[in-house]
């Protein structure tokens, strides 16, 4: 098993601070090589204070706040315009910061584009349904209508 402590929010894992132990494979091939987690060492206890105390600054800061946003987010359909073919594919993918600023540009409440899980990722046009997590205990689902643009 290796000790990790995570760099970014990990679904499943962590949030970025969070000392974790996982197998090494997982740790060599995934976590480390895509920068999610560095190794654990004594003296990088003091960078996880640094990374919790950045979190602390970007995270909402009440529940009441994110409730709140929540319910502003899921009240409407944002729109994403993408270049798409004739058939409606599209030619690459919606990304989270393009889903992200398409509920800034609407309106909405700023969403940080790491917060955003796509399950499946989109790659035509039509309407689709995205996960925000706005809170530890809070997340939304945000309507989003891909279209040719």
């Amino acid at each position: 098993m290796a000790k990790l402590i995570l760099t970014h929010e990990v679904t499943g894992l962590g949030e970025p601070g969070d000392v974790v132990e996982v197998k090494d494979g997982y740790a060599r091939n995934y976590l480390i090589p895509r920068s999610l987690a560095t190794p654990w060492t004594k003296g990088a206890e003091s960078q996880v204070s640094a990374i919790r105390k950045a979190r602390k600054a970007r995270e909402i800061a009440s529940r009441d706040d994110a409730q709140a946003a929540a319910e502003s987010i899921q009240s409407r359909t944002y729109t994403v315009n993408a270049h798409a073919g004739d058939s409606g594919r599209l030619f690459g993918a919606v990304t989270s910061a393009e889903i992200a600023d398409a509920v800034v540009a609407a309106g909405g409440p700023s969403v940080d584009k790491r917060k955003i899980e796509i399950r499946q990722p989109i790659k035509s046009t039509g309407e689709y349904t995205v996960s925000v997590r706005l809170h530890p205990e809070v997340s939304a689902k945000i309507a989003l209508e891909v279209v040719a643009g």
